[in-house]
């Protein structure tokens, strides 16, 4: 029998204690039938000053990763979601991604499961795009040359970057959307064929979604990537409006 609330899919969402976007990003993203149902990877909100700093933060992520896992499974969730972009690839690229994987399906008994690594690909190619892209993040310099790995795994060169550095895991919520839209100015080179956004905690799905049309090239938040896709291997086909190209088309 199918849950009342969530009768097309219940998503169990694991997110880091400090991550105040993807909920209810999520949320706004949520077609009738849905449910989310987060569990948090508990971390400290420390300040976040160099590059040694981000590379804890992740650490500490990646250890709190199981012990949320076996909260949200008690509510018997359809499908698993990480809801944290850089964990996803983050020494390794599409390899670290499988790791994820195999770790979380041992906790799940093989439950269907998406993140950030398999949304990203299966996005681009929903569009068309490839070639280079502009890319943003809140992360500090260290992540770079993750991302440009995984990015170049996928097909994409990443010709203009710009990193955030955002002084710890709560302020980067508090990013405005004045500094997210010079960031994506800044990106948006005449060769880059697409805009991506890393970082689930920065708030960037309806900001993406209008700078789509002032841009006239896709502007792909991670949020928006990662539940697109875990809608879609549900076979959950509804159109979002507001939301991007992706949530409205694809």
């Amino acid at each position: 029998m199918p849950d009342v609330l969530g009768w097309r899919a219940t998503y169990g969402v694991v997110t880091p204690s400090t991550n105040t976007v993807v909920q209810p990003e999520y949320d706004d993203m949520r077609p009738p039938g849905v449910t989310n149902h987060v569990a948090r990877m508990h971390i400290p909100n420390d300040p976040v000053t160099s590059d040694a700093d981000f590379a804890e933060l992740i650490r500490r992520i990646d250890g709190a990763l199981e012990g949320a896992l076996e909260r949200v499974m008690t509510a018997d969730p359809d499908h698993i979601i990480l809801g944290i972009s850089a964990e996803s690839i983050w020494g390794g690229g599409l390899e670290a991604a499988r790791a994820i994987q195999s770790r979380v399906e041992r906790l799940t008994g093989g439950r269907p499961f998406t993140q950030a690594a398999d949304a990203l690909p299966a996005a681009l190619k929903a569009l068309g795009i490839s070639g280079p892209i502009g890319l943003v993040t809140p992360y500090f310099p260290v992540a770079h040359a993750h991302l440009a790995n995984y990015l170049g795994e996928i097909g994409c060169e990443v010709a203009a970057a710009k990193h955030l550095s955002r002084s710890g895991p709560v302020d980067i919520a508090k990013t405005s959307l004045a500094d997210l839209r010079a960031a994506i100015a800044e990106v948006n080179r005449p060769e880059v064929r697409a805009i991506i956004q890393f970082g689930a905690n920065l708030p960037m799905a309806r900001l993406a979604a209008s700078a789509e049309v002032w841009l006239g090239k896709p502007v792909i938040a991670i949020n928006a990537a990662t539940y697109w896709h875990a809608l879609r291997s549900r076979g959950i086909t509804d159109r979002m409006r507001g939301l991007g190209r992706l949530m409205e088309e694809c």
